[in-house]
């Protein structure tokens, strides 16, 4: 093997700033910038509160069915609602978790806790979500 002859000078000047390549550009050739337009100051908007639909209790409950745990949903915003809407209500909210549940008059019932998931569902929806009982 041979010596290697095209070796780079470390030698020389220690300031390495010393140097610029793009010294010989100039920005003569460029075209000029666009002027900046100052947009006029536009007060925040608060977002418009939801009216409610009315309130739900959610709670859970054991009692009476051997052991397992059953989601109710009850309260004034589903007595204000026709048969249709909770029936339309009881088998989004079980679509969404995935578990079975019935619409029994004005009240909802999903099978297992799903108190948190429910809560945060109705509360997109409009209504106000308060958990009652145990």
């Amino acid at each position: 093997m041979g010596k290697r002859k095209d070796r780079i000078s470390t030698s020389g000047s220690t300031d390495s700033l010393g140097s610029n390549p793009f010294g010989g550009l100039d920005g003569s050739g460029l075209p000029q910038a666009p002027k900046v337009v100052s947009k006029p100051e536009v007060s925040p908007v608060k977002p418009e509160k939801k009216k409610s639909r009315g309130r739900i209790d959610v709670r859970r409950e054991k009692a009476g069915r051997g052991g397992k745990t059953v989601t109710v949903l009850s309260g004034e915003g589903l007595n204000n609602q026709c048969p249709a809407v909770i029936e339309k209500i009881a088998k989004t909210l079980k679509g969404r978790f995935a578990t079975g549940g019935v619409a029994k008059g004005k009240t909802v019932e999903l099978q297992g806790d799903h108190r948190e998931a429910v809560k945060v569902y109705l509360e997109n929806e409009g209504y106000r979500v308060v958990f009652t009982g145990g």
